[in-house]
């Protein structure tokens, strides 16, 4: 496996492999990784001759009061277990190169960036669909793989790509999860034993809204109100947002009907942690 830190070291390589007919997938990271990004190297493998995962930890898309500079970094194990997974290039960028001094274009996508995490954190998907079409560009792989855990950005991405016109497909991996079914996250590991409890109640309001779903409720304030009192019957939580409605347009709906989003964002001490489901009739 090659680390690759410079953009023109890692346009050099991607173009060789164009000019030798190989096909590339790119799994974007910022890295500290889990059983959840490997599962996206693993699927990138099954789909492309060659694998580039990104790992850059954006500053674009920190908030000034966020956690950036705590943000969990361990470049040497991440490297080994990418190469364990058959990944051809590990690419890490430098920040300066990235955004070098001047630098003062930014892209934008709006409707979809503007509702739920967008409320909160204004600024976060400017930041990510900026990065994401700068590796975009510097890769040009075949096609790009995202976890559905950040629903948002998912769709950010997708809504970009296609904006733009940009040729590659992006593929969208399921939720992978703890044993006991906390959403994989780099921000786990901030939770102490009390907190690792508290988290629990995000996949357990999921759980909840599936059965009542099941049992024919099909009320989305109804839904919303039981997901609140669950969460909120447990310590050191504080809801962001708790959001039903249509998965593409990310616009909120009453009735839960076809494919309906659930998605939650939820403090648990100082760490904000985020899920989904699709609710189905």
């Amino acid at each position: 496996m090659k680390i690759i830190n410079s953009i023109s070291g890692m346009r050099k390589l991607a173009l060789k492999w164009k000019q030798e007919g190989l096909s590339v997938a790119l799994v974007p990271t910022m890295g500290f990784f889990h059983e959840g990004h490997l599962s996206l190297m693993k699927a990138a493998g099954s789909k492309a001759d060659h694998v580039v995962v990104s790992l850059f930890v954006n500053p674009a898309q920190f908030g000034s009061n966020e956690d950036l500079n705590h943000y969990p970094r361990d470049l040497e194990h991440d490297a080994k277990l990418a190469e364990d997974k058959g990944v051809s290039c590990l690419f890490c960028p430098d920040a300066k190169d990235i955004y070098p001094p001047g630098f003062q274009t930014w892209v934008r996508v709006e409707g979809v960036s503007q509702r739920l995490c967008g409320t909160s954190r204004p600024e976060h998907f400017r930041g990510v669909a900026t990065i994401v079409a700068k590796l975009l560009i510097i890769v040009q792989p075949d096609m790009a793989i995202f976890g559905q855990k950040d629903f948002q950005q998912l769709q950010v991405i997708r809504r970009m790509v296609s904006d733009l016109n940009i040729p590659v497909n992006i593929i969208a991996h399921p939720i992978v999860r703890e044993p006991d079914g906390l959403a994989m996250s780099s921000r786990n590991t901030y939770l102490d034993a009390q907190e690792r409890e508290s988290a629990l109640s995000l996949v357990q309001a999921i759980r909840l809204a599936e059965k009542m779903v099941a049992l024919g409720n099909r009320s989305g304030p109804e839904v919303i109100q039981a997901i609140r009192n669950h969460i909120q019957s447990f310590g050191n939580t504080k809801i962001d947002y708790v959001f039903i409605g249509d998965p593409e347009s990310l616009k909120p709906c009453r009735e839960i009907v076809d494919e309906t989003l659930l998605a939650l964002a939820v403090w648990v001490g100082k760490t904000r942690l985020i899920d989904n489901t699709l609710l189905k009739q």
